[in-house]
């Protein structure tokens, strides 16, 4: 998709051979006399600014180049810096226009920065595809007559004379006709208010302050502002939106390794046998009950036996060890095949029949790497990097090692390795895989990966994939813009007060414009300190901060289990699922109360469509230095349900101390009485209050890790 964006230079209404105004093909033009071409300088490079300047539109990348995202239903911003010479008004319309081409919307944008000059307005899609939009800077000559009017006839100044404009203008906007390059004919209704105002403006029996009052009336201002009178419009280029379905901007997966569910110990052999893809459909019923949209599967291809890894990483390997599911490839296939102690295609069509069934979807783990035993690595060895001792280069993070496992060199034939992995994604495309979560993306070139994802896009639209980009900022958000859907996030690391805070403000701010946040409180790799050793509580805080903090989000088999064991040295867990078999007693959850809770929030994030946007986050004060609060609302406008949706989440990041203070809540941004009284519901347990402005908190980690608020609209 990324592909197809609009080159600025060539977006409808603009020419390097004039200075007319931008002409909108789709839709309406401009209210004005038809404009003058102007001849243009040699030395003028790119399109003209346009009469009225509309510069530094956001959401933008490199003009244009990467495409801004959003999906179906989602309200999301478009800011423009608007402004004109001299002292007359302007103002600013952002407008959206669908993959056929036609105007979707046009929406007036608001002054955000007064003296600025920086305009804003939320436009929101219905239907995936490739859409763009545009900003239109205009002159508002309505608006320069009612400030030069007001001053003028309260002095004395030009009285008849500014009338007598004023009625002329008023007249010009109710007679506007299709055929004057007009925003079209002005409705009947908003025509006879203009035409009262035009008789009262020339009734000369009249005291000249009711004249002008009858101007500046609340119904000429609201008929104008529903159509206003547009002069000298000026568009910014058309830049590229892609917009998917809402399950890439929102859902809860749950990560689990086929092989461990339903692995048992054979005494008489003294060896594992492992779980199946059949076995592991057996918990399908337990985690759609949890209320997860999509269950991720880690690799489930063969695994090669050279250099295979044993327990915790180690290098031998003992026998009946499964090795690591990461080195993949042996004699029973590649990547497109399933290792056989899991199962055959026909086993794993019925896993993604069972989770359909209980409506999941199902993610498969891509890790572009190999074992020794591959069938690329015969096949294809300029594949592969290859040292002057003749020996292929195994994959290396200094101090890591990583002996079981080759990383493919996409230099040597990146038209045959392209075509290669192409088609190993189509396999299992066709086999119901709607998402794929992608081991290790930015140790790939991102060339290929602007490739790959335009070529699945365009053929699988529905198709989703996840970054595991756990590196630099910049590669992050550049795989972002490429292509990817869904981003892994530094969130896990992220623990004390400012840390969480700075954090949601920024995967909330601008860059989600591009990056869509994945909150995951723990994976197969990584067991963050906060949890290391913590008891139910810490884990408690965590997934309500993961759950509630992001639209998607995902949790690792076992954090229903407390699994809080650290390796010796490691932020992982000890004895990692990665090396060998973990089976579980999943009766064990329901003593600890994680899944229940899991439930709850899976639910809440559902019932309430706030909690399902990304950009509409808001933090509040706290007085104490453990306590973070933030909300999420959604305006009656923008929501599937027809009414505002006001979700308040206050958090104590202490698992240990009962934690209390005082939140200050800006109850008029949500659209509420300011002073309160709000009835407010915790719909977390279920317990209602009255809320105002200053709500006192007091959160004791042994009855309830946050405040899950729900504010009530009338």
């Amino acid at each position: 998709m990324a592909g197809a964006a609009t080159s600025p230079a060539s977006a409808p209404g603009h020419s390097r051979a004039s200075a007319t105004v931008p002409v909108d093909v789709a839709g309406p033009v401009a209210d004005a006399v038809a404009p003058v071409a102007a001849p243009v300088p040699s030395a003028v490079v790119g399109p003209p600014i346009g009469r009225i300047p509309v510069v530094d539109v956001f959401p933008v990348a490199e003009s244009g180049r990467f495409p801004a995202k959003a999906v179906a239903g989602e309200a999301f911003p478009v800011r423009a810096t608007v402004f004109r010479e001299g002292h007359d008004a302007v103002a600013a319309t952002a407008v959206l226009v669908d993959p056929q081409g036609r105007v979707h919307q046009r929406v007036p944008m608001t002054d955000i920065a007064p003296g600025l000059d920086r305009y804003e307005a939320l436009l929101q899609p219905d239907r995936t595809g490739l859409w763009t939009f545009r900003v239109e800077g205009w002159s508002d000559p309505y608006a320069t007559w009612a400030h030069d009017a007001s001053i003028k006839v309260e002095a004395g100044i030009d009285v008849e004379l500014m009338l007598a404009e004023g009625a002329r203008l008023l007249e010009r906007a109710a007679d506007r006709g299709t055929g004057d390059a007009g925003d079209g004919p002005m409705s009947e209704h908003g025509a006879a208010t203009l035409r009262e105002a035009v008789d009262a403006l020339r009734d000369t029996h009249r005291f000249p302050g009711e004249r002008l009052a009858w101007a500046l009336s609340p119904h000429v201002r609201q008929a104008l502002a529903r159509e206003p009178l547009r002069d000298a419009v000026s568009s910014s280029p058309a830049y590229p939106l892609v917009v998917d379905r809402p399950l890439a901007l929102t859902g809860a997966w749950y990560e689990l390794f086929p092989r461990s569910h339903g692995a048992t110990w054979d005494d008489r052999a003294q060896e594992w046998r492992s779980g199946t893809l059949r076995t592991a459909a057996e918990q399908l019923p337990r985690i759609a009950e949890m209320g997860f949209d999509v269950v991720y599967l880690t690799p489930i291809h063969p695994i090669g036996l050279t250099n295979r890894k044993g327990r915790n990483n180690s290098l031998g390997a003992l026998p009946g060890d499964p090795g690591s599911p990461y080195a993949i490839g042996s004699a029973d296939g590649g990547h497109d095949a399933i290792e056989p102690s899991l199962g055959t295609f026909d086993d794993f069509d019925a896993f993604v029949a069972r989770a359909r069934a209980h409506g999941m979807e199902v993610a498969l783990d891509i890790a572009l790497q190999c074992s020794p035993d591959h069938p690329w690595v015969a096949a294809h060895p300029e594949w592969f990097t290859t040292r002057v001792d003749g020996s292929i280069a195994y994959a290396e993070n200094p101090p890591k090692k990583y002996q079981d496992i080759y990383p493919l060199n996409f230099d040597n034939d990146p038209a045959g390795l392209y075509a290669e992995v192409r088609r190993v994604l189509q396999v299992w495309i066709d086999h119901g895989v709607t998402l794929f979560r992608v081991d290790n993306p930015h140790t790939k070139p991102l060339d290929f990966w602007q490739w790959l994802l335009a070529d699945v896009a365009r053929d699988h639209p529905e198709v989703i994939f996840l970054s595991e980009a756990f590196t630099r900022p910049a590669m992050m958000q550049t795989l972002a813009k490429v292509g990817f859907h869904q981003s892994y996030t530094y969130f896990t690391w992220r623990s004390t007060k400012d840390e969480v805070a700075d954090y949601l403000a920024e995967v909330s701010g601008d860059q989600a414009a591009w990056m869509r946040p994945a909150f995951w409180p723990t994976t197969h790799d990584i067991l963050p300190p906060y949890l290391q050793g913590a008891g139910g509580q810490a884990w408690a805080v965590r997934a309500v901060l993961a759950a509630l903090g992001s639209p998607t989000w995902g949790i690792y088999s076992g954090y229903e289990l407390l699994e809080n064991v650290p390796r010796p040295g490691a932020d992982e867990q000890i004895d990692n699922e990665k090396y060998e078999y973990k089976p579980r007693d999943w009766s064990q959850a329901a003593h600890l109360g994680i899944a229940d809770l899991l439930g709850k929030l899976n639910q809440i994030r559902r019932d309430h469509p706030a909690l399902q946007q990304l950009r509409n986050l808001r933090l509040h004060a706290t007085t104490d230095d453990a306590t973070v609060a933030f909300s999420r609302h959604l305006a009656a406008e923008h929501s599937p349900t027809g009414r505002a949706s006001t979700v308040v989440v206050i958090v104590s990041l202490d698992p240990w101390n009962t934690r209390e203070g005082m939140v200050e809540l800006d109850l008029a941004a949500f659209g509420l009485p300011a002073a309160g009284p709000v009835a407010a519901h915790d719909v977390l347990r279920d317990e209602r209050y009255e809320w105002g402005p200053h709500v006192y908190v007091r959160i004791d980690p042994s009855e309830r890790p946050a405040h899950v608020v729900v504010l009530e609209h009338p």
